[in-house]
């Protein structure tokens, strides 16, 4: 039956067969039992089965391999040995008690003993040694290679779970690791630190020394097990390409391959983001990281590009970097020149001396500046008339200036010149047309119709623009020349610019008007000396004098003005968080008078704000919330403390900046349903929100609330940023509602987490699958409301009938004795004409 292992042996079976171990709470009669024994520990006793009569002995039968037995006499059930989990985690045994002829009293009762896992194996790598690549410029927490242990012992406890992590790290030149693994999955990827640092230039080969705990890395005897992992750095794949140079215009078949990016990872989505929120980016980006312009160019609408571009995973989360791109459009001469004016007219007086500067012709061009596409030349087409000389002006060649080519121009002669000016860049040509009018000589100077125009009151609230003087003065010059034609001028006593004067061009009045706004307070007074001059120079020998001046005082009158602002609107930011009685922003009035300013607030209707009316002083009054409203503006009113109608108004504008204080939630509330029974295969999508602001794009997880019931029925998975499906993990569901519990992060920073129900109705489905509700009847007795409510309306109908049948009644009654009426009026006809 078994081996005999030594004396040992021999005295464990000598105690089996002679003690009683009834007094051990080990023994009992036989039946089905369930026994969990270590595994190890050498000989043991399990547990001793009492006889009952006529029962004497005990047999034991089936998977017993050598190590487990009965006595049969005293039916102690015993270990000759160590138990295995590794080798064998069961054993199934058919105890039976016997007679003394051998027959079976009771039995076979079925007899199992679990064997228990105890950390005795360590963990061992799938590989005595590991190579991977990385690229320079990764991303952090990116896996690039995997390291796998494995451990024999029992995997549903922690024996066998396993922690990986960094031991040593050669070389290491940083006090931060370059690279980090995943405890759990033995992911390798690169930290932060390595993100920036890794240079194939400077260091291409790592070797990591990667240790594996089990126990879940909780104990100090836990087993541990090491390999080393080599790990080369190349460079980096993901760069952004030098400044690309697309010329305007091009006849090319579009879309056209301008350059190509290559991320670093595989299966990647390139994708192009722009900042410029153009109508319409005319590049695009293909699966390959291939960059095309789709359409031709424009420089003269636009001339640089900037754009990025991104790559993603199939989730949605970005993987590189983002790339700039710069694009430049190079100009073409595609654009003649243009006059500036359709006409320019230069009037030359009769004695202006040969080689002299009389005027300017100017042109643009809209190509790119500073190149031969945009450079203009000017050259006389023609002259009309061509008296006395058909060359009297010249034009320089680069810059348009129109000269006299050596003799005075006579009035007599021709009054006007008209000239063609030809204006060509590298391949255009444009005429532009030039008039010339010769002016008679200078000689005369204005003279005012007097010389002093005394005093002006004016009151200091006079709009801009306002007339406050007329005056006049004359010249014996040509009419319509530039030596006729007056222009006047403050000489003196208005330092600030706050008048100036209008010319009516066919009379030479001159109106004084206000500039600027008048200040009792700055300048009650202004002594004003007007000088008349012409736009043509005196001849020689011929000057201004006091002829051409004249004087008049302003006298400037106080009016009680409202305060005055100092700023013409207050913009500021704040964080919507900041604590309730916080100063956001000071503002500030004067009053030109010298009155106290009192502030107050206008329209603030959500009660955020509030404000000191001494000193403008603006603090939160409440709690303050982008989301109900990210620009919040309010009127601030600055009044005089003596006369409170004398006021101002300004407006306050506060940003608040968005702080992460709305947990995410369900972007929808809809109710989920499976067709009972399940199938297989179900799944549910679900989408998450968030009120905060994405200042990218929204990223969540999604994870089943820590619930053992929860996590047994149902799981989740991630489709992208913002979506996961629900799934059943099993078919053994009733028909109800179930109410899953979902957990969602999000990715503020702080992040925050929302808790959801995700209800899900398993039900009974029609043959379109949908789902089919039962209606529910209910019977009950009415209120008694509801029973005279009921009393009425019969009684009400019982009138009606009535009272209709009445009416109907009389309503015969009364035709037929109208009926009646009519024969005997009809009969008594009759017998008259008889």
């Amino acid at each position: 039956m078994f081996k005999l292992c030594g004396l040992q042996f021999l005295l464990v079976i000598h105690l089996a067969m002679c003690q009683d171990l009834g007094d051990l709470h080990v023994s009992g009669p036989l039946k089905d039992m369930n026994f969990s024994v270590p595994e190890g520990g050498g000989k043991r006793f399990i547990y001793q089965f009492t006889s009952e009569p006529p029962a004497v002995s005990f047999r034991a039968t089936g998977e017993k391999d050598g190590i487990i037995d009965i006595v049969p006499r005293t039916g102690i059930l015993y270990l000759n040995g160590s138990l295995d989990w590794e080798t064998k985690a069961v054993h199934r045994l058919q105890v039976e008690s016997l007679d003394e002829n051998g027959n079976t009293v009771k039995g076979p009762c079925a007899v199992t003993i679990y064997v228990e896992d105890v950390n005795d194996n360590p963990p061992e790598f799938d590989q005595m040694k590991y190579t991977g690549v990385v690229r320079q410029n990764s991303r952090p927490g990116k896996p690039f290679m995997y390291v796998h242990a494995t451990d024999r012992d029992d995997p549903t406890t922690l024996h066998a779970q396993l922690m990986y992590s960094i031991l040593h790290h050669f070389p290491n030149p940083y006090s931060e690791m370059l690279f980090q693994i995943d405890s759990v999955t033995g992911a390798i990827s690169p930290s932060r630190t390595g993100s920036y640092y890794l240079d194939p230039q400077k260091q291409d080969t790592f070797t990591l020394v990667v240790t594996v705990k089990d126990m879940a890395g909780t104990t100090t005897n836990a087993f541990t097990s090491s390999t080393d992992v080599i790990i080369t750095v190349k460079e980096s794949l993901w760069k952004a390409p030098s400044i690309i140079h697309i010329q305007e215009n091009s006849t090319q078949a579009h879309p056209v391959n301008i350059s190509q990016v290559r991320s670093n990872e595989q299966d990647v989505i390139y994708d192009i983001f722009e900042k410029e929120k153009l109508p319409q980016l005319p590049f695009s980006i293909d699966q390959n990281g291939v960059i095309y312009v789709t359409e031709p160019l424009d420089r003269e609408e636009k001339d640089t590009y900037n754009f990025f571009v991104i790559t993603k995973d199939n989730t949605g989360e970005l993987v590189d970097k983002p790339l700039q791109i710069h694009v430049v459009v190079e100009d073409i001469n595609d654009n003649p020149p243009v006059c500036q004016k359709a006409l320019t007219v230069i009037e030359v007086q009769e004695n202006e001396g040969g080689g002299s500067n009389i005027g300017t012709l100017l042109a643009t061009d809209r190509d790119q500046e500073d190149t031969l596409n945009s450079r203009l030349q000017y050259k006389i087409g023609s002259q009309v008339p061509d008296v006395p000389a058909s060359n009297l002006f010249f034009i320089q060649q680069d810059t348009g200036i129109l000269q006299l080519t050596g003799r005075s121009l006579n009035k007599g002669i021709a009054s006007n010149y008209s000239l063609k000016v030809l204006v060509t860049d590298a391949v255009f040509q444009t005429i532009c047309d030039v008039q010339i009018h010769v002016i008679d000589i200078n000689d005369q100077i204005p003279i005012f119709e007097k010389s002093d125009y005394h005093n002006v009151t004016v009151a200091e609230d006079l709009p801009v623009g306002t007339v406050i003087l007329e005056i006049q003065a004359t010249d014996r010059d040509e009419p319509g020349t530039g030596s006729s034609y007056i222009i006047y001028q403050v000489k003196e006593g208005d330092p600030k610019s706050t008048f100036f004067i209008e010319t009516d061009s066919e009379t030479n009045r001159g109106f004084v008007r206000i500039n600027k706004a008048l200040d009792f307070e700055t300048a009650p007074v202004y002594n004003l000396v007007i000088n008349a001059t012409n736009p043509e120079p005196l001849v020689s020998g011929v000057q201004y004098n006091s002829s051409s001046l004249a004087l008049f005082k302003v006298f400037v009158t106080d009016v009680d003005e409202p305060p005055i602002f100092h700023e013409t609107f207050y913009k500021g930011e704040v964080s919507e968080d900041i604590p309730v009685n916080t100063l956001v922003m000071t503002v500030e009035a004067y009053d030109p008078e010298g009155d106290t300013v009192r502030y107050s607030l206008e329209g603030d209707v959500r009660k955020w704000l509030r404000i000191d009316s001494t000193t403008g002083q603006v603090y939160t009054a409440s709690t303050l919330d982008r989301e109900q409203q990210a620009m919040y503006r309010v009127n601030v009113v600055a009044s005089e403390l003596n006369n409170a109608a004398q006021k101002s108004k300004t407006t306050l504008t506060l940003q608040l900046l968005d702080v992460n204080d709305n947990p995410p939630q369900l972007a929808t509330d809809y109710t989920n349903f499976f067709c009972h029974p399940l199938s297989g295969g179900e799944k549910a999508l679900i989408q998450a929100t968030d009120a905060d602001e994405q200042h990218y794009y929204s990223t969540f997880t999604f994870s089943l609330a820590d619930d053992m019931n929860t996590r047994n029925s149902w799981e989740i998975s991630k489709v992208n940023a913002t979506h996961a499906y629900l799934s059943p993990k099993h078919a053994n569901f009733e028909e109800k509602v179930y109410n899953v519990p979902v957990i969602i992060n999000d990715n503020g920073k702080p992040p925050l987490e929302g808790k959801v129900n995700v209800e899900v109705n398993i039900c009974r489905c029609s043959s379109e699958k949908s789902c089919f509700i039962e209606v529910e009847r209910h019977h009950s007795w009415p209120t008694a409301g509801q029973a005279i409510g009921l009393l009425i309306g019969v009684l009400l109908i019982i009138g009606f009938i009535v009272g209709g049948a009445f009416f109907h009644m009389k309503y015969k009654q009364k035709n037929e004795e109208k009926s009646h009426q009519k024969d005997v009026k009809d009969n008594s006809e009759l017998d008259r004409l008889a």
